[in-house]
């Protein structure tokens, strides 16, 4: 049977009363004297086909009530409403086929250990929490693009092999790039400010690698980021864009994955009181409201996981530090007129112990400046004279961030941890599957 002769599960209700064909996976199989109920999944929905002994030759009920986990299978009946079943539609089934065996499928309904559930991703995708979260990530990431496209941004694709350093270079991984040393890209933002005399509003969207050594529970390394910059803006617009920008990304998931979050028992409570302005609190005054809890940060020193949830705890939407200590920051940040001990940038916390979601800041546009900032962080110049050419020919007041999906989502969806949150998570101790 080709596609075409299919009919998606979650186009029955316009089929009532019509007899069709469903191709996709057994989830579960009920047996009950003469009736047998198999849950079928066919990746737009699932529909419980019914299995009736009476409607059945001895062929086709013995293969009914003997179906296994994921199984695939073609299943032809009629449809028939039912408020009760799942997606409210059953399949009374006429005839049956199984496309492909599933023996001792290996993720039984039942608690398994995280590592067994991690070395079987490529099977634990299919259980339905993995795919809600999925699901409210791809819609998360087609929000990103409609927003920006909305908003006259023009979307960049930067390179994932660079001889330029973004961050910080204790967290980079190198490779050999015919005789030279390449890295895989921690961002794509020195790209798209290149693009941005061209277009004015641009934006990056893609892998990101950071070579870290963490194993907590907000981190991967390897993940995905969207990178808006913005000529003439600065850090106040950045700001503005931002929670402007989040908060259309929670909407967009409350209003079209309704269904999702409530399978996974998140609490939309709080998702619903997101909207702007958010609330915002300089670094020196964070400090101080850490000190005053016991922190034992000192003024300089970026905020560690700790120190950004206490920070976000004291409030139910994304909260904004702004203006960090220089040398806690990357060389490319603007200096604070106002300090000059601090550059002009922010991080967006997410509330419910998320931690940052975003990093921003507004551009240094001066070159000899720039310049200071690369050799007092012992760059190779070389690698940075076509980011310095961006300074000497025409240069221009602009900000921008970068804002990691997987934290994101996994902050709207409720879920623990980011590995939950990307179809195949690259972890320190993890490369496979």
């Amino acid at each position: 049977m080709s596609g075409s002769e299919y009919t998606e599960v979650r186009d029955l209700a316009n089929h009532a009363g019509a007899e069709v064909t469903v191709g996709g996976w057994v989830e579960t199989l009920r047996v009950h004297g003469k009736v047998a109920f198999a849950v079928v999944r066919d990746g737009t929905g699932l529909v419980q086909c019914v299995v009736a002994r009476k409607d059945l030759d001895d062929a086709t009920w013995e293969l009914g009530t003997t179906l296994t986990q994921e199984c695939s299978v073609s299943v032809t009946g009629e449809v028939k409403p039912d408020a009760r079943a799942p997606g409210g539609q059953e399949l009374l089934v006429r005839s049956l086929r199984v496309i492909g065996k599933s023996e001792d499928y290996p993720v039984q309904p039942k608690e398994h250990g995280v590592e067994f559930l991690m070395d079987h991703r490529h099977l634990w995708l299919r259980s339905t929490p993995q795919r809600a979260v999925l699901r409210v990530r791809s819609e998360v990431l087609q929000a990103i693009h409609d927003y920006l496209y909305r908003e006259g941004f023009t979307r960049i694709d930067t390179p994932i092999l660079t001889g330029s350093i973004g961050e910080s270079a204790g967290t980079l991984f190198s490779t050999d790039y015919f005789g030279e040393t390449a890295y895989l890209a921690q961002t794509g933002q020195l790209y798209v400010e290149a693009a941005c005399p061209a277009f004015r509003k641009v934006y990056c969207f893609g892998p990101t690698f950071r070579a870290e050594k963490s194993k907590t529970r907000r981190h991967l390394t390897e993940f995905w980021m969207v990178e808006p910059e913005v000529a003439f803006a600065d850090s106040e617009a950045n700001m503005r864009l931002q929670e402007d920008f989040v908060s259309y990304l929670v909407e967009r998931a409350l209003d079209r994955c309704a269904q999702e979050l409530e399978l996974l028992e998140r609490d939309t409570s709080t998702l619903e009181r997101v909207r702007p302005p958010f609330p915002r609190l300089s670094y020196s005054d964070a400090v101080a409201v850490l000190q005053e809890r016991d922190s034992t940060i000192e003024w300089g020193k970026d905020l560690g996981g700790a120190d950004e949830t206490i920070l976000a705890g004291l409030h139910d939407l994304p909260l904004f530090v702004h203006d960090y200590p220089k040398e806690a920051k990357a060389f490319y940040m603007k200096e604070n007129p106002s300090d000059s001990r601090t550059v002009l940038c922010n991080d967006l916390l997410a509330p419910e112990g998320y931690g940052e979601i975003i990093g921003g800041s507004q551009r240094e546009d001066d070159a000899d400046r720039l310049l200071a900032r690369i050799r007092e962080e012992e760059l190779p110049e070389a690698a940075y004279e076509w980011y310095l050419d961006l300074r000497r020919y025409g240069t221009f007041p602009h900000s921008g961030f970068g804002m990691g999906v997987e934290r994101t989502v996994a902050w709207i969806t409720g879920r623990p941890h980011v590995r939950e949150l990307i179809p195949f998570p690259r972890l320190m101790n993890r490369l496979t599957p």
